[in-house]
């Protein structure tokens, strides 16, 4: 999109700001007042000067939304992409997010819950409880909110335990896909003061992607939650939540298809396996063995507010929380055996997290006032294997054969190490034996402490002027340790191409008893062990170069170590300033700035790789098995790092609200930026975990009520955006032969995976039928078409999204209510995400949305 464009859709949104106020009646309804917490207390959606979206409990209920993750179809400028399986999500704000994938990066977009931070995006993933409301803070938000809200916050806001009467609701959904969803919670007094709430939910639903090969269908649902809560007033000064909250998942997740099916394809139908070729809606698939996605996430947390004099009031947060997950995926996605179904790509963290808040707030005449402190303290456990199938050799064999190695090019290699005339190979070797592979335990302590506190002084009668400020201090402590069979990976190809071009020079081995003797020979097989095979080279190359996709369990060097001691400790101030002006009763504008910060990212896998300045280090200390040359071994060229270091954002704002009876208009006009932006992209055979440099997008929101009848309401959420990379210079890109190391430059592109126009458009008809109310109502997502990912083309990969909910529902006196609901009822297809195949140089696959789902469901209230 071209600045142009970009500017014309923003004067349209203002026009659109400006004129739609003339269509609003004076003989109708009025807009129900939204109340929102994003600023840490309470306000009106209206009066706020923060950009920030807010569904509502009805919205969300109408919608069928029942996780996290389906609250994009009401948010355009929030994206949740759903990987590999059930725990790996991102969530993105304005094309910002990262987190997934790794236990040791923590996200960019903050979730809170009841003002309770979850640290992973998996501890966020259960079923929605007993809410009242979700509000998405859009921009960083690192001024209240702290070190890992760098791109936005996405706060959860339950309903509090009702201390005048016991009410409650029961529900019953049925849908396709066999689903079936069952929840249930009641509050009310236990004496004057105590009231107490308890909700639960069981949810259940086959997979809709067929796994051909047997097994179960991918894409199920097997979760459940309880949750309970106890609220003490003894007071009109003090008040105490308690909260206990618990959530299981044991899926099959998820289904991935082929996207483009390169040369390997026939070679693993040709050893007995199968695949579905290039249809990537077809939901159909093969998988050796069905994906494994549990975990459990619960705690607890107490929350203290006390008025200490008529102006001045504390608030304290203190919780305890685990996460427990476990995942074991068949990451080639085929039904040939080329991993290990026990172990064949296995992940188990164990996340262990207390934080601690405190703050104090008061007002005086012309000034509110916010002071506090944030503890955190958490400590992960990670363990994690990956071993090979008892094809996965076979499969190496064919992809490596050559006539002019008389056949398998590992065998070749295996065979004249054992005779000694390639002297960097190991005697007897057995590449790729079935169970060979990578066990690894890894682990990080992060302690972080936050001091913030915000400022609002009235300048007049009509503006305000707000400050804040954030300082935090976080310091971690990372270890990853591997334990390793696999020998392949450990070789340098460079060099045992050049032992095997000297042995066809001389018929001699590379040792030093014989390279004095030749030294025109060892110059030529130096020179030509660079030089990979084409074509045009002939023989006069090194033929094992083509090899370098196979050496994807690199070989490890533990941290810490005598040269890297795995810590880092990161301090920041961010700040915020806004100037917000009532320009009349109705209409209130605001200038803002402000900064985000994320501290340091450990990457806890086995694609963690020394820092190129730590390289010539690495080797001098002597913490590798084989000498090479720093810098030409495998495991030193491949992208990726052991930490990315920290995020720093900033954005710059222009907002407008607009509230009449019957039209609320919310407008954001941003220029925003991240430094040392954390991406972890996957190659097709690691994770590369950089920093991007510097990543910016401008554009504009725009959020529309209108209710022009008693009878009907519509909305209106856009999001324009024009995003790129100003510098990203060390980019993750497919491995090849011309490029074997996939360091690549992405300077000036536009990032992949972000709409430049999102929006989501919906309308609701209230009516009577008899002695019900009922209603009808129909939601419009539209994202335009874009590149899915970086290293993988459009023409391959791109995302189009035009998809269209629906539901109808009546209500009945009695506190009965019934409603069908369709989700996608359109079938509109697009894919989430896509990446180059595991093992299977040439091909891509990609994660195909959820078809269309429909259902029934049934409400009870009663009081």
């Amino acid at each position: 999109m071209s600045h142009t464009t970009l500017c014309r859709g923003i004067l349209g949104l203002v026009a659109a700001t400006l004129v739609t106020p003339v269509v609003a009646q004076d003989d109708v309804g009025v807009l129900e007042e939204i109340v929102v917490t994003s600023t840490k207390r309470q306000s009106t959606l209206q009066e706020i000067p923060v950009a920030v979206s807010v569904v509502q409990v009805e919205d969300i209920q109408q919608s069928q939304i029942s996780d996290i993750k389906d609250l994009q179809s009401l948010v355009p400028s929030l994206r949740v992409t759903q990987l590999q399986s059930s725990g790996n999500t991102n969530f993105l704000i304005r094309g910002f997010g990262n987190g997934a994938n790794n236990a040791g990066i923590e996200p960019s977009v903050g979730v809170f819950v009841d003002g309770v931070y979850r640290s992973r995006t998996s501890a966020a993933l259960g079923d929605l409880p007993n809410l009242e409301r979700i509000e998405v803070l859009r921009g960083p938000q690192s001024t209240l909110f702290g070190k890992n809200a760098s791109a936005g916050v996405i706060s959860i806001v339950t309903a509090k335990p009702d201390l005048d009467q016991v009410s409650g609701s029961a529900s019953l959904t049925v849908g396709d896909y066999s689903q079936f969803i069952v929840k249930g919670d009641i509050t009310g007094p236990l004496s004057d003061t105590v009231g107490f709430s308890l909700s639960g939910s069981y949810n259940s639903r086959d997979g809709y992607y067929d796994n051909l090969a047997g097994g179960d269908a991918l894409g199920e649902l097997n979760r459940y939650s309880a949750r309970g809560q106890l609220l003490f007033a003894p007071s009109d000064a003090l008040e105490v939540r308690v909260i206990a909250d618990f959530d299981s998942l044991d899926e099959a997740c998820c289904g991935v298809a082929n996207l483009l099916n390169g040369p390997t394809g026939a070679i693993v139908v040709g050893i007995g396996g199968n695949l579905v070729p290039e249809s990537p809606f077809a939901y159909q698939g093969y998988y050796d063995f069905t994906p494994v996605n549990q975990f459990d996430t619960g705690g607890v947390s107490v929350q203290f507010d006390y008025d200490l004099n008529d102006s001045v009031s504390l608030t304290s947060i203190t919780a305890l929380r685990n996460l427990d997950r476990f995942d074991n995926v068949d990451v080639d996605f085929t039904s040939a055996p080329l991993l290990d179904a026990a172990a064949g790509n296995l992940t188990d963290v164990n996340i262990d997290t207390l934080t601690q808040e405190f703050r104090l707030t008061g007002s005086t005449d012309r000034m509110d006032w916010l002071l506090g402190a944030f503890f955190f303290d958490e400590e992960v456990e990670q363990n994690t294997a990956i071993r090979f199938g008892p094809l996965f050799r076979t499969y190496a064999d064919i992809l490596t054969s050559n006539p002019a190695f008389g056949g398998s090019g590992l065998t070749l290699i295996e065979n004249l190490g054992t005779l000694g005339v390639l002297p960097s190979v190991p005697a007897n070797a057995n590449f790729f034996a079935n169970g060979q592979g990578n066990t690894e335990s890894a682990g990080l302590d992060n302690q972080a402490l936050s001091i913030f506190g915000q400022i609002d002084i009235e300048l007049g009668d009509r503006a305000t002027l707000t400050l804040g400020a954030n300082y935090t201090e976080d310091e971690k402590e990372a270890f990853v340790n591997v334990i390793g069979d696999e020998i392949f990976s450990s070789l340098d190809l460079t060099e045992v191409g050049y032992e095997f071009v000297f042995l066809n020079l001389t018929g001699l081995p590379a040792i030093p008893a014989v390279l004095p003797g030749f030294p025109v020979e060892d110059a030529t097989a130096r020179f030509l062990s660079t030089v990979p095979c084409t074509p045009a080279t002939g023989a006069a190359c090194n033929p094992f170069l083509g090899f370098v996709p196979f050496q994807f369990l690199p070989q490890f060097v533990d941290i810490p170590n005598v040269v890297e001691n795995g810590r880092s400790k990161d301090d920041d101030t961010t700040w915020t300033i806004r100037l917000a002006f009532d320009v009349s009763d109705n209409v209130n504008m605001y200038l803002g700035a402000g900064t985000g910060f994320k501290a340091t990212s450990w990457n806890l896998s086995r694609d963690s790789v020394p820092f190129p300045s730590d390289a010539s280090a690495v080797v001098a200390a002597g913490l590798t098995e084989s000498p090479f040359v720093p810098g030409t071994q495998f495991f030193l060229k491949q992208p990726g790092t052991r930490s990315a270091a920290p995020e720093e954002a900033t954005v710059y704002e222009i907002g407008l609200k607009a509230s009449w009876d019957t039209v609320s208009m919310n407008l954001a006009i941003f220029d925003q930026e991240i430094e040392n932006f954390q991406l972890n992209i996957f190659t097709g055979a690691a994770f590369s975990l950089l920093n991007a440099g510097t990543q910016s997008t401008t554009g504009a929101e725009i959020d529309i009520r209108w209710l022009p009848t008693d009878n009907f309401q519509g909305t209106l959420a856009a999001t324009i955006m024009d995003p790129k990379y100003d510098s990203f210079e060390v980019a993750a890109v497919p491995r090849t032969l011309s490029n074997p190391s996939g360091v690549g430059s992405l300077t000036g592109a536009t990032p992949a995976g972000i709409h430049e126009l999102s929006l989501t458009a919906s309308g609701r008809f209230n009516f009577t039928m008899g002695n019900a109310d009922g209603f009808v109502r129909a939601e419009y997502i539209y994202e335009d078409k874009i590149q899915v990912v970086d290293n993988i083309p459009a023409s391959i990969a791109s995302r189009e999204v035009n998809t269209v909910n629906a539901s109808i529902g009546l209500a009945w006196e009695n506190g009965f209510e019934a409603m069908l609901w369709g989700r996608n009822i359109t079938d509109d297809e697009y894919l989430l995400s896509a990446f180059p195949s595991v093992a299977q140089p040439g091909s891509v696959s990609g994660y195909p949305n959820q078809p269309r789902t429909y259902g029934l469901t049934v409400r009870k209230y009663f009081d």
